[in-house]
């Protein structure tokens, strides 16, 4: 089957649905290798999110110009190094860019001169965004959550979170540890349908805290090698169906701005995906040892009365709060 035909089955599966075919969100996760690209398409508007390495450059030039897309509204280096930065030149050299997004504006590596010659070029030359900041594409709005959160190369990267309706998508780069405790010890709703997962899944990123608060249903990690197993098990903790460019190809979703389906090169599966809101439950608060329980957790037995709250709200919301989970219930 082409990759035509699937989409006109999804759109017919969308509008056979009576789901708001008012906007529509195609965002397609590049097979690209032990890389990361990303080609995002919205009412008529395109971004791109890294392009992969120097021997991408040919196959994003040939793909903008097989959609006919002339003009990037954003093109978006998360960071410096060649396997996101390397193909970027080839994309601007066929399409012109409105806003380009990189943390730094120099950098000593020939990949990262001819991204800015042609940032230049094709461009508006290279801005470093600030955290908070938004962009808008078409109906679906673009945050910036974090950059240079720390020294390394990885840690500048630049994360973002697109929402187009209930549905989002969260762009890690390559964000490591530092980055993570950074997000979580912010305000930030980390919260996403899909996870670009960072550092092409391996175990210097993607924590078990950091994965809880994200909380997606599926994730995408462009790689060439074998994930880290504690990052699959992470992943597979919290319910996340995981897709692989190294098992899949090119991976796909699209979104009504209710429920994404999903598609993929290789198998090319379509599954629909439902945005569900995080259900509120009842725990038990322990207000001295600060930890929070299932209701029927034994601990609560042994927990003194004047100690004990009862708590209506998310998993998400009682660790906010600065609860623990039980170790015992892990509720």
């Amino acid at each position: 089957m082409k990759r035509a035909c699937l989409f006109l089955l999804l759109f017919a599966l969308i509008f056979s649905t009576n789901a708001s075919a008012d906007s529509l969100l195609e965002v397609r996760f590049l097979d690209v290798g032990n890389a990361d690209a990303a080609l995002i398409l919205c009412d008529g508007h395109a971004m791109l999110i890294d392009g992969g390495n120097k021997s991408d450059s040919q196959r994003l030039y040939s793909l903008l110009k097989k959609e006919k897309i002339r003009s990037l509204d954003i093109v978006v280096a998360t960071h410096v190094h060649v396997d996101h930065i390397g193909g970027l030149p080839g994309a601007l050299n066929y399409s012109d860019a409105e806003i380009v997004l990189c943390p730094v504006k120099s950098h000593s590596s020939d990949a990262f001169n001819d991204f800015k010659k042609y940032a230049n070029k094709n461009g508006p030359g290279i801005s470093i965004p600030l955290a908070g900041d938004t962009y808008a594409l078409g109906s679906a709005t673009i945050e910036v959550l974090a950059l240079n959160s720390g020294s390394a190369i990885n840690e500048t990267s630049i994360v973002l979170r697109l929402e187009h309706g209930n549905v989002s998508f969260l762009f890690t780069g390559d964000a490591e540890g530092d980055t993570e405790q950074a997000l979580l010890d912010s305000d930030i709703d980390l919260s996403a349908t899909v996870l670009k997962v960072a550092h092409h899944g391996k175990d210097t990123s993607s924590s078990t805290r950091f994965l809880q608060a994200v909380a997606p249903s599926h994730s995408v990690i462009s790689t060439k090698d074998e994930p880290a197993s504690i990052v699959l098990d992470n992943l597979q903790a919290v319910g996340s169906e995981v897709y692989r460019t190294d098992l899949h190809g090119d991976v796909s979703f699209i979104s009504d701005g209710e429920r994404v389906f999903v598609s993929t090169e290789k198998s090319l599966a379509i599954a629909p995906v439902t945005v569900e809101t995080k259900k509120e439950v009842t725990y038990i608060l322990n207000i001295n040892t600060e930890k929070f329980h299932h209701p029927s957790c034994k601990s609560v037995v042994d927990m003194k009365e004047k100690n004990k709250r009862e708590f209506s709200g998310t998993r998400e919301e009682a660790i906010s709060k600065g609860y623990k989970p039980c170790k015992n219930c892990d509720p």
